[in-house]
């Protein structure tokens, strides 16, 4: 059966392992702090003046316990202005998220008409709320892509003060550019209308390519998967010296290479490949050596699952021993179930940014939750914090 792990800490790195979990850099290992809120002492009692001197009273039980009491008092006061609201793409992942928050997801109406129009109704106020709404762009691209315009519209004439988008996949990202004449780059339409819908800020996770941050005219917090999927590498029993990182094409060279730095610099190969069009690739050569190692092939997505086969197919033919493949975004568009169950991979690891639909789980299928992740950073966005600073750096917040 196919395993769905879910992290149950609240902080987002915090598994260790005798083996594999030694080499993984101290920037893993740290937990995350809660987060700070003002406390405002609270004496029952007034100032008293003694011949011209304030006396402070002395604080009594009752004192004491409203002192204790007074900075979850204000985070409660500080969470009534956030709301948060999921759409008909990813409910179980907004669920997550919003219980790592310790907040309920807002009440919304999302209908469609006989004609497939969309129809969206907030249940509740939202009047100079922060409201965060959650949709992935994923398949089918189009509809996902209306909802989330239509509920940002929805948030904005009901008079939010501000709206964030927060896109866990994010559709049309690989048309970010023009590799012909005559074409369109999609990514910047799409940018262009969840600006034009009403959004004050886009959170999305492992985008395609770092430029399409730069197609929106609002803040774009960009946070990555790595975390997850290192903290459960971190469990494997894998020997640190017979691992090798693998990109499964050149411009995925800086995203492995990234990877492989956590991994206490293991060694790097690279998957040439040559496409003769969309969703079609072809390996020609392997650049770096596997023969005897465990391979660990680092894509940010899934699709077809053409380019990861063949590369995995290419790496069994180099002798290395095992192949691990893992993804954050699992698009699984046919026939790549097909091909990742064929028997090339030990272990297939991707994330929940995607729903994952259930005749389409198979035994070497690993699914890992990113809701703490979300989490954590919608709630530092909401409270103006930076992710610069150990360990919030690979949140990728400014």
């Amino acid at each position: 059966m196919a395993s769905l792990v879910f992290s149950t800490s609240s902080s987002l790195i915090s598994r260790t392992s005798p083996t594999f979990g030694s080499f993984v850099s101290n920037e893993y290992r740290c937990r995350f702090s809660a987060r700070n809120a003002p406390v405002r002492c609270q004496l029952v009692e007034p100032l008293k003046f003694d011949n011209g001197k304030p006396c402070i009273p002395v604080l009594n039980d009752q004192s004491l316990a409203g002192f204790l009491s007074s900075k979850q008092e204000t985070v409660r006061k500080n969470d009534t202005r956030l709301r948060i609201f999921s759409g008909t793409a990813n409910p179980l992942l907004s669920q997550e998220i919003a219980c790592y928050m310790g907040l309920d997801l807002g009440k919304i109406k999302i209908k469609r008409f006989a004609d497939g129009e969309i129809y969206v109704q907030l249940q509740e106020s939202v009047r100079g709320c922060d409201v965060y709404l959650v949709q992935p762009t994923c398949p089918p691209a189009n509809e996902n892509l209306m909802e989330l315009l239509i509920m940002i519209d929805a948030c904005r004439r009901a008079s939010a003060k501000n709206i964030t988008a927060v896109i866990p996949y994010f559709g049309y990202a690989r048309a970010d550019r023009k590799t012909q004449g005559r074409e369109s780059i999609a990514a910047k339409l799409v940018a262009n209308l969840i600006t034009e819908a009403g959004a004050n800020r886009v959170l999305a996770c492992d985008l395609h390519s770092g430029q399409s941050m730069g197609y929106f005219d609002i803040p774009v917090d960009h946070v990555y998967g790595q975390p997850v999927i290192l903290d459960y590498l971190a469990s494997k029993t894998i020997c640190s010296n017979d691992l090798v990182v693998v990109s499964p094409d050149v411009g995925g060279v800086a995203r492995a290479r990234a990877f492989a730095k956590k991994l206490s610099d293991a060694p790097l190969a690279i998957v040439d490949k040559r496409r003769h069009g969309h969703n079609v690739a072809e390996v020609m050569n392997l650049i770096g050596d596997v023969r005897g190692k465990v391979a660990v092939m680092v894509d940010d997505m899934i699709d077809t699952a053409g380019t990861i086969a063949k590369g995995a197919a290419l790496l069994h033919q180099e002798g290395a021993r095992e192949v691990y493949a893992c993804s954050t975004h699992a698009v699984f568009s046919p026939p790549a179930i097909e091909r990742l169950s064929s028997g090339l991979f030990q272990e297939v690891i991707i994330t929940n940014t995607i729903p994952v639909l259930e005749q389409n789980y198979f035994p070497q299928l690993t699914v890992l939750s990113v809701a703490n992740l979300l989490g954590e950073t919608i709630w530092r966005v909401h409270d103006d914090c930076s992710g610069t600073f150990e360990p919030y750096s690979s949140l990728g917040i400014d």
